[in-house]
């Protein structure tokens, strides 16, 4: 099967490692993937690209939106002619074309898929999450025009149906890691940080990450020379929040880490991952953290909460983190033998619902029901087994 696939290259977020796992796996299973992604003209390097990339070009693009510049839909729309996959599956960029493609992909008679990312909090309680919600209600009339639309929670999907998206299209399909890459194993961090108790962070800098909140438990839980707090991140609070927590609070900044061995190597150290979002979708590096089993303490922002229940991990609510973990971390720190237990369990959650090899198992199972559904005004071409 070929599949166009529409998304982020670049700069890092979740979208993007979404994006790389997923059509690494597709083509592991020996499947065709054209990869188009925007790129601004600064950013455009000579270098030859390989035959099954295709450079979209944009004004500007950002972990969060991307805005693509006016010839961005003829290059598309072109591109998709030349190419005549078997299906465009879009990875959504939060970009004005995600609005414009179903109409592109029915001119083409190609059926067309979506995985829609935004981050929420389920009960729509802060202005952070109100505006994640304002996302649902901008898209919704347009998802409801894909063939599919690929979330990754049942409280997405009951959000998506209550503003139109009708519920025949709307799939729950959960991130999945590989889990023989992220395992338990033998690691050095610890030692290199001088430290028997290692609590780590991973992920973006920024205020729907609510890295703050951990930082005042951090210090208001007086975790002393017990246990060390690793920040693995970057973004747009690090140097604000880096000048007032530091080595003096045992808090230690390692700024982005792009060696995914190394990433594993940090995780497989650690005694605890805390994640204490605000927002979130399902957070791919929780994932990660659980496959290398570690215990987990995490908001129930989004789908993080579903991922962790019934004693996969610590869940917290999203009002007053900063009160529950200068709980939570002392008795984290203090009993090993619970930390344990956690991270166990943690990896028996992922082995059982959260493989990237179910992952695209369910995304294959999609693209060959929409190839072989019947469909009103055009057909889609039939599709040969590969």
């Amino acid at each position: 099967m070929h599949v166009a696939w529409l998304g982020k290259k670049t700069p890092f977020c979740g979208n993007v490692t979404y994006g790389r796992e997923v059509t690494n796996a597709l083509l592991d299973r020996g499947h065709l993937v054209s990869f188009l992604h925007f790129e601004a003209a600064h950013q455009r390097r000579a270098e030859q690209r390989p035959q099954a990339e295709i450079v979209l070009p944009c004004l500007y693009k950002s972990q969060i939106y991307t805005l693509p510049s006016f010839e961005s839909r003829k290059v598309l729309t072109r591109s998709l002619q030349e190419l005549t996959p078997d299906v465009v599956h879009a990875s959504l960029t939060l970009s004005p074309l995600d609005f414009q493609l179903p109409e592109i992909c029915q001119a083409l008679n190609l059926p067309l898929i979506a995985t829609f990312h935004p981050a929420f909090d389920r009960k729509v309680r802060t202005l952070k999450s109100s505006t994640q919600y304002f996302a649902y209600q901008l898209y919704a009339p347009f998802l409801a025009r894909y063939d599919r639309v690929i979330i990754f929670s049942q409280a997405q999907r009951e959000l998506l149906i209550r503003l139109g998206v009708p519920p025949e299209k709307v799939v729950v399909i959960p991130n999945g890691v590989d889990v023989e890459k992220y395992t338990p194993g033998p690691a050095t961090w610890k030692a290199r940080l001088e430290t028997s108790r290692l609590f780590v962070y991973m992920g973006r800098i920024s205020a729907e990450k609510n890295v703050e909140a951990l930082l005042k438990a951090w210090r208001a839980a007086r975790m002393g020379d017990r246990a060390k707090l690793f920040i693995v991140g970057d973004g747009p609070l690090r140097s604000l929040l880096e000048q007032n927590y530091g080595i003096t609070d045992n808090v230690l900044w390692h700024g982005f880490e792009g060696n995914e061995t190394r990433r594993i190597e940090i995780l497989r150290s650690a005694d605890v991952f805390v994640l204490p979002s605000l927002v979130e979708g399902l957070s791919l590096a929780l994932l990660e953290a659980m496959a290398c089993g570690v215990a987990c303490l995490a908001t129930d922002a989004g789908a993080d909460g579903e991922v962790l229940a019934d004693g996969a991990g610590i869940v917290m609510d999203t009002q007053q983190v900063s009160n529950q973990l200068k709980t939570l971390l002392p008795l984290c720190c203090e009993h090993p033998e619970l930390t344990q237990l956690l991270g166990l369990k943690a990896r028996q959650r992922v082995l059982a619902e959260y493989t990237l090899s179910h992952n695209i198992a369910q995304i294959e199972s999609q693209y060959h029901q929409l190839l072989r559904m019947p469909t009103v005004g055009y057909s889609y071409r039939s599709w040969a087994s590969s």
